[in-house]
């Protein structure tokens, strides 16, 4: 890449950061809808066309992050890029369509105990993933003693009453707070803006919350409008919807929980969340920009490869 062409990424990534807001691209409105383009449901709607899901039955949000446009007139390549739920589930057939994908690196934000229980990704060969652990703040040993105590009192006293909100909201402002936390997306942000990094893929458990994350900072690092970045995170309860529910149905037929929509709040993402991570972001930080360069490390030259690479 020429110097001049690094001195104009550079300035437009910079400018496009800077703002915080960006405004967002028109988009026509579905023919037959009614859904205010203000609601969250309004926004995923509008962006509904964009999201490229890739189906596979062992896995339900799987997606390529390319395909969005951005402030600056451009859009997020196809292909480079994917966001995901575990892949431990994966039947002979998904693991077929994901050697398809030609990905070089699967990197997995779940901790030990995720993978001991709901087991290792199952991928193309040659292929293993890199664990980056991502901490939960103890919600998934949380929600395994909730669930196996049977209790429904022990459950309506560990998760009712808005507990389950509020302990979300804790581990989103831990994507900022924690060191560590940070340290593990900066290094993936690295690696998707390398050039010689292949098609790159991560993941958590439910592909929602850690890897929400991951994908909101990478679209609005992109100068994806933060509207659209807020609908590619908030798209998961479309994608995730049926499956969740047949997990509840399941917990309740078994004897397991009397009441399993005490899990709602825990399988959904919902913006109050994203909001608790933007304040803190906000807080800490002074905004998205302070967030990039001094939480997670990254100079104006990493942010200009990731929009020479990801952005045509």
């Amino acid at each position: 890449m020429s110097r001049a062409r690094i001195r104009l990424a550079i300035a437009v990534c910079a400018s496009a950061l800077a703002i915080g807001t960006l405004p967002a691209a028109a988009h026509a409105a579905p023919a037959g809808r009614s859904t205010p383009a203000s609601t969250p449901a309004g926004r995923y709607h509008q962006q509904a066309e964009t999201i490229r899901q890739i189906p596979l039955q062992g896995a339900v949000n799987v997606r390529d992050l390319g395909g969005y446009p951005t402030w600056t007139g451009g859009r997020v390549r196809q292909g480079l890029v994917y966001r995901s739920d575990a892949l431990g589930k994966l039947t002979p057939a998904d693991v077929t369509a994901l050697s398809g994908l030609g990905l070089a690196k699967v990197v997995d934000f779940r901790i030990p105990v995720e993978v001991q229980y709901d087991g290792a990704d199952r991928l193309p060969a040659g292929l293993t993933a890199t664990s980056r652990p991502v901490s939960d703040l103890g919600l998934y040993a949380t929600l395994l003693g909730a669930i196996s105590s049977g209790d429904p009192a022990t459950q309506e006293r560990m998760l009712g009453g808005g507990r389950a909100e509020a302990y979300m909201r804790d581990i989103y402002r831990t994507f900022v707070t924690g060191p560590e936390n940070r340290a593990q997306f900066a290094t993936t942000l690295r690696e998707i803006a390398d050039g010689r990094q292949g098609p790159l893929l991560y993941h958590c458990t439910s592909g929602k919350d850690r890897t929400g994350w991951m994908s909101y900072v990478l679209l609005r690092a992109l100068a994806v409008p933060e509207s659209t970045a807020t609908s590619d995170y908030l798209a998961s309860n479309a994608f995730r919807a049926a499956y969740d529910a047949q997990v509840r149905a399941g917990l309740k037929q078994s004897g397991r929980m009397q009441n399993p929509d005490l899990l709602i709040p825990l399988q959904e993402v919902r913006q109050d969340y994203l909001d608790a991570a933007t304040a803190q972001m906000d807080a800490d930080y002074g905004g998205f920009y302070g967030y990039l360069t001094d939480g997670l490390g990254l100079d104006l030259r990493t942010l200009a490869k990731l929009q020479d690479k990801l952005v045509r």
